[in-house]
């Protein structure tokens, strides 16, 4: 028997002299069907008719050619150069401060010929609008990329890349806008050999909005890059949804990352805002929700974590604040886990959770010893003072969680009257101080009051 066996034991001993009685279980909604229906509504990338004229290239409503390359080195600085029908060629654009646009979207398509970069932007100032761009090359070693951004301030808006490595490489430079745009990869690849949706290599200041990602390998790669805001954006069926490395100071709002491995995976950074976004269904080998990994100092607020394998997965993270987050119907609601420490875990609500929390640890780590807690649907909350928060404590990670998390044989029982016993002396009695999680002060109801939409089993609109 090894020293989890002997704590639950002495425990329901402590227990069974104190209560008497057993606590029912209240963690998950009887009348649900669970949330695996659960999706936005997203476009079909490939849902568009082939424009099937050939190209032509025309400078202002005037001088016309049929090939882009040669509209581009034609123009000056501030001329339009509209497009439409179909092209295959390869682009670099030099000019600055020139734009380039379909006549409507989708009116032009760019065929790289499925080698190399499909169009590079060498200059600043460059705006592309409503372009096709497709059949890149495949070597992701190469970085073939549907576009190199190497120009400054550069704006891409309403573009669709579908057949590409990499779809949007920028690579080096400040204030690039992405927004509006479908980015698709190539369905007949393996995952490890996609490039990146939207890959940022020391970028600054980037603006990413609006855009649909999948069918690549990350729908948006940080990569020494710093200050970029991402927003709206949409990513589904990847590796990870998101993934930061050695990347500070950005900020990642209102975002929706489902089916795939790892919806927003956050490493090796510091600063980050992540905040009201929704990570659904990411349940592949790693199945985090939000993945936060040797990260300081950052604020993961006000997100909905809903239905993957870990909702919340914290390895060696220190002095993050985890607050107003829906935690609902994960396999496991918050796993913490190597060391992390200082972190504020507050105003979040755990509904559903096959397990709420796992701590892997050897001591007690104390949640909200002043502060407002959090609302944990499995706890035997008392709020006699009528404050919102509970007179008991809660321990949603414990010495029953430690238990069946190291012996999953051991689950059959978690619900047993003697473990619930044990949960309840873990929570009700100072005495009783094995390691995990404690929250002193509980909510008595969950500040998230709309969460039962996740069962309507409809399309959702983040």
């Amino acid at each position: 028997m090894n020293e989890s066996w002997f704590a639950v034991a002495a425990a329901v001993m402590l227990v069974a002299s104190l209560a008497g009685a057993a606590v029912a279980a209240t963690n998950g909604p009887a009348d649900a069907d669970g949330v695996d229906a659960w999706s936005p509504d997203v476009p079909d990338v490939h849902d568009v008719a082939e424009p099937e004229a050939a190209g032509t290239a025309t400078i202002d409503g005037d001088e016309q050619f049929d090939s882009i390359q040669a509209a581009v080195d034609a123009a000056d600085p501030g001329e339009t150069v509209l497009l439409e029908g179909r092209f295959d060629e390869r682009v670099t654009i030099e000019t600055p401060d020139v734009t380039i646009a379909a006549a409507e979207r989708d009116a032009a398509v760019i065929d790289g010929g499925g080698e190399g970069t499909v169009l590079e932007i060498a200059a600043d100032d460059v705006a592309l609008e409503g372009v096709w761009i497709r059949n890149g090359g495949h070597d992701k070693n190469d970085d073939d990329s549907g576009i190199l951004v190497d120009g400054a301030n550069a704006t891409l808006s309403e573009l669709r890349l579908t057949e590409v490595a990499f779809g949007i490489w920028v690579h080096g430079v400040d204030n690039t806008t992405v927004e509006e745009s479908l980015i698709a990869g190539r369905e007949d690849v393996s995952a490890d050999q996609r490039g990146n949706g939207i890959h940022l290599w020391e970028a600054t200041d980037a603006e990413l909005r609006d855009n649909h990602i999948t069918t690549v390998r990350d729908g948006i790669y940080y990569q020494w890059s710093s200050g970029v805001v991402a927003e709206n954006n949409v990513m589904w069926e990847l590796r990870y949804g998101v993934h930061y490395m050695y990347s500070d100071d950005n900020r990642l709002a209102n975002n929706t990352a489902f089916d795939n491995d790892v919806g927003f995976a956050l490493m090796v950074s510091e600063g980050l805002t992540l905040r009201d976004n929704v990570a659904v269904n990411n349940d592949g080998p790693s199945g985090h929700g939000i993945l936060v990994k040797d990260v300081e100092r950052s604020e993961i607020v006000g997100n909905e974590v809903v239905g993957n394998d870990n909702g919340l997965y914290v390895y060696n993270a220190q002095d993050n604040r985890l607050a107003d987050n829906l935690v609902l119907e994960n396999a496991v609601g918050v796993h913490i886990t190597a060391g992390s420490t200082g972190e504020v875990v507050t105003g979040n609500s755990f509904i559903g959770n096959g397990q709420a929390a796992y701590a892997h640890a050897n001591a007690q780590t104390s949640w909200n010893d002043s502060d407002q807690g959090n609302y944990w649907a499995d706890a035997s909350g008392v709020d006699l003072d009528g404050d919102g928060t509970s007179e008991i404590r809660h321990q949603p990670a414990g010495s029953v969680e430690k238990l069946v998390h190291e012996n999953p044989q051991a689950a059959v029982f978690a619900e047993s009257p003697a473990f619930d016993a044990v949960r309840l002396a873990e929570s009700s009695f100072p005495v009783v101080e094995s390691p995990g999680v404690v929250d002193h002060r509980p909510l008595a109801e969950p500040p998230h009051k709309d969460w039962r939409s996740y069962y309507d089993n409809e399309h959702h609109d983040n």
